[in-house]
């Protein structure tokens, strides 16, 4: 059996005594070769080069092709705003001022913006690697892309204008099925939606709005002879059991969710999980040994190994010592030597030591914004969003500040101040939106209940 066919099997639901392994490089690919993230989503023979080098160093069983959630949004007028160690952020919003329904000539085709070269490279890899690595085409999931277009007014849209979403989610699912069509066609074996927004809604707004898009998009993958996987980002818990009904093969999830506690919702539909090594505080900042010791932690908390998945929680980072993803590599396929290797393995603590503002005595209310990265990660895109919104309209009022979960030191005051979730936003100290992105209506009230209770 080889890795590709050990994977599809997978997402068929069949027992195979195998785990596969999937690295979710994308820019991250960039850096094997000495290429940065710009380089790496538009030149054709970067990308094809830095993905050959993905497959030989870290063995996959499974590899994406582009993990870029802006390629759709590009296509369809946002502007995105380019940095060299990430994948862009969308900087302008098309339908910000003007909520109405896209015309459908302007659905994205095979000759729009980017998506030449991204087919291009799908045919070459499949050509190349086809044989034994299974090959994702990720595409933006409905409701990120929707964000994407409208900005974050979004959230207010889902309570004042509900027709106009159910139009703008039904366009950007049609979108979904031409890019998933195009990209099938081009050879790929695994269509990934991937919504990170989906994790900072409540399920009924998911059960309301999503259903049906996701489902349409999921049995259309289906019809076309390829398979899916419902990719997630944030604190999903309470949207994991809405999404199986949705009928994707597999679902992915970061480190915001309790893989073993998911993996007995996902199991009792008989879908297959992915998941979830931790993107900045283990691949990123630990050492190889954090990175074997917790593959082997992660497996120990699970009830079955049957339709599991093993990958990082979402996109890796850019810098991602090279060690560490051979490390995860090492610890699924060879799983009992590198057992024994870390059996005595503790890793150190966190010496860094932070100062918390002295919230008791504050002179205007601070507002704390808890980030995976919020020029990287479309959730903490649209948290801090929100936030920046509600500064420019309070002004000199308030004081707001980011914390990147990216930097060792943000690490360390995420656990001091006991951050459960990411994105998550404080106001003088407590928390008061974890992992769901508050609408403007929402924020505002929260500031002013602050600003009452300092006079």
């Amino acid at each position: 059996m080889t890795p590709k066919e050990a994977l599809l099997a997978t997402l068929r639901h069949e027992k195979t005594g195998v785990l596969p392994w999937v690295p979710f490089a994308g820019v991250h690919a960039g850096k094997l070769i000495g290429a940065d993230a710009t380089q790496v989503l538009t030149d054709e023979n970067i990308l094809f080069d830095a993905l050959m080098e993905v497959n030989r160093l870290y063995k996959p069983y499974g590899q994406p092709i582009v993990f870029d959630l802006q390629l759709e949004a590009e296509c369809l007028g946002c502007q995105l705003k380019w940095t060299k160690n990430g994948p862009p952020s969308v900087a302008s919003h098309p339908l910000e001022a003007d909520p109405v329904i896209p015309c459908k000539c302007k659905m994205p085709t095979e000759n729009s913006g980017r998506i030449p070269m991204v087919l291009s490279v799908m045919r070459r890899m499949k050509q190349a690697v086809g044989q034994t690595t299974a090959l994702y085409g990720l595409i933006c999931g409905p409701f990120t892309l929707a964000s994407h277009l409208r900005g974050n007014d979004i959230f207010m849209d889902m309570f004042d204008d509900e027709d106009f979403i159910h139009g703008l989610l039904d366009f950007c699912a049609e979108v979904g099925q031409r890019m998933a069509r195009m990209y099938i066609e081009a050879g790929m074996d695994v269509i990934a939606v991937v919504d990170p927004l989906i994790s900072q809604i409540s399920a009924r707004h998911f059960e309301q709005f999503m259903a049906q898009p996701f489902t349409r998009l999921f049995d259309a993958i289906r019809e076309q002879g390829a398979y899916s996987s419902f990719f997630v980002c944030g604190d999903a818990t309470r949207n994991i059991e809405v999404m199986c009904k949705t009928h994707p093969d597999s679902i992915s999830v970061d480190e915001n969710v309790n893989l073993a506690a998911a993996k007995r919702i996902t199991d009792s539909y008989n879908i297959a999980i992915g998941g979830n090594i931790p993107l900045t505080s283990i691949m990123l900042h630990g050492t190889q040994q954090d990175n074997m010791k917790c593959v082997i932690d992660l497996l120990d908390t699970l009830d079955s190994r049957d339709n599991l998945i093993i990958a990082p929680g979402c996109d890796m980072p850019y810098d991602v010592p090279i060690e560490n993803a051979i490390g995860v590599a090492q610890a699924v396929l060879q799983e009992d030597e590198v057992r024994r290797m870390v059996e005595n393995y503790t890793a150190p603590d966190l010496d860094i030591e932070v100062e918390l503002p002295d919230y008791q005595h504050l002179q205007k209310p601070l507002v704390e914004v808890f980030t995976l990265d919020s020029d990287t990660c479309a959730a903490c895109t649209y948290m801090m969003g929100a936030a920046t919104t509600a500064k420019q309209h309070f002004g000199d009022a308030i004081d707001l500040v980011e914390y990147k979960f990216t930097e060792k030191q943000n690490i360390a005051r995420c656990k001091k101040m006991g951050v459960p979730n990411l994105p998550s936003m404080y106001i003088n100290g407590k928390l008061t939106f974890r992992s769901i992105i508050p609408s403007r209506e929402e924020l505002q009230q929260a500031i002013e209940a602050a600003l009452s209770a300092m006079q």
